[in-house]
């Protein structure tokens, strides 16, 4: 759902309709809809605020089920209250950005505090698959440990540059509003380097992975993830050499949604909790194989 209310978000902005409603929270002056239906740029604009009320109920959803749940645990209180503390600070950033008329700096915020949402309810829907006896599993080679979380780093780099790159560009939710007053070449070209570094920090871990026996599994969703990031980076050359259409620039934010996604998902299973009943349990299996087969043969060879 958070993932859903960044990519309408993107379609106000690649639409022109970011001053669409005029006003906050009405659409207009005394008008809480659109005043007139076959208003384009209105209805986008009001529809992407109807999908924050989605998301809202949602989090209530999510609260409620981390404090009724049994046993209670407190990382996933505190993961459901960070989304409600979220969503109160998007729906003010939101009205400020209209009552700034688009401020570049008031549209890049909101962008970026929508992605640190999506990356609350990431984690919040990975730990919340964590068994309740758990301990946490650490990897013991040096570069498992590290690169995950390097990798997440140039994600996250790619991410604010492109932010700051749309807001310098055409699509900045209106033809009267402000852009940063920075050369868009050179902002495209650190989006650009810091997504090759990115590159290039996968096609390590996915050859490391290769020689140090990690399982399959995990080398599939890593190579998923480095195919993922190839075609983000080809959207993102193609969408630059033609001018930037805004079907091209909606389908880069979607990618970035994904890359983003599995990034995070990658960074927190490199260090995934584990249950300790589990694993009790498998020891006692090979306890009694032990058994069985010293019985058996007399021998433990």
């Amino acid at each position: 759902m958070v993932a859903v209310i960044i990519v309408t978000g993107a379609a106000v902005r690649l639409t022109g309709s970011g001053l669409g409603c005029s006003s906050w929270p009405n659409c207009s002056p005394g008008q809480l809809t659109p005043r007139d239906a076959t208003s384009y740029h209105a209805m986008i604009e009001f529809i992407n605020r109807t999908f924050t009320g989605a998301v809202s109920i949602a989090v209530i959803a999510a609260v409620l089920g981390s404090f009724f749940r049994s046993p209670r645990r407190r990382d996933l209180i505190w993961l459901s209250l960070g989304l409600v503390g979220g969503v109160i600070a998007q729906i003010v950033l939101g009205g400020i950005t209209v009552l700034t008329d688009l401020h570049p700096a008031a549209v890049m915020s909101h962008f970026l505090l929508s992605m640190l949402l999506l990356a609350d309810a990431v984690i919040l829907v990975e730990r919340a698959g964590y068994p309740d006896d758990r301990r946490s599993y650490k990897p013991e080679l040096k570069w498992e440990r590290r690169l995950p979380l390097l990798q997440f780093i140039f994600v996250s780099v790619v991410v604010v540059a492109g932010t700051v790159a749309t807001n310098s560009g055409p699509h900045a939710g209106d033809r009267s509003a402000r852009r940063f007053n920075i050369v868009l070449t050179d902002i495209v070209r650190i989006h650009s380097i810091a997504a090759i570094i990115l590159l290039i920090t996968l096609a390590g871990i996915l050859f490391l992975s290769s020689k140090t026996g990690v399982s399959s599994r995990r080398r599939r969703d890593r190579t998923l993830l480095l195919s993922a990031v190839v075609i983000q980076m080809t959207i993102g050359y193609v969408q630059y050499f033609t001018g930037v259409p805004a079907l091209l620039v909606s389908l880069h934010i979607v990618g970035a949604v994904l890359v983003f996604i599995a990034s995070l998902r990658f960074l927190i299973r490199t260090n995934r909790q584990m249950p300790m009943i589990a694993m009790s349990a498998e020891n006692r299996v090979q306890g009694n194989e032990f058994v069985s087969n010293f019985r058996g043969t007399g021998s433990v060879l």
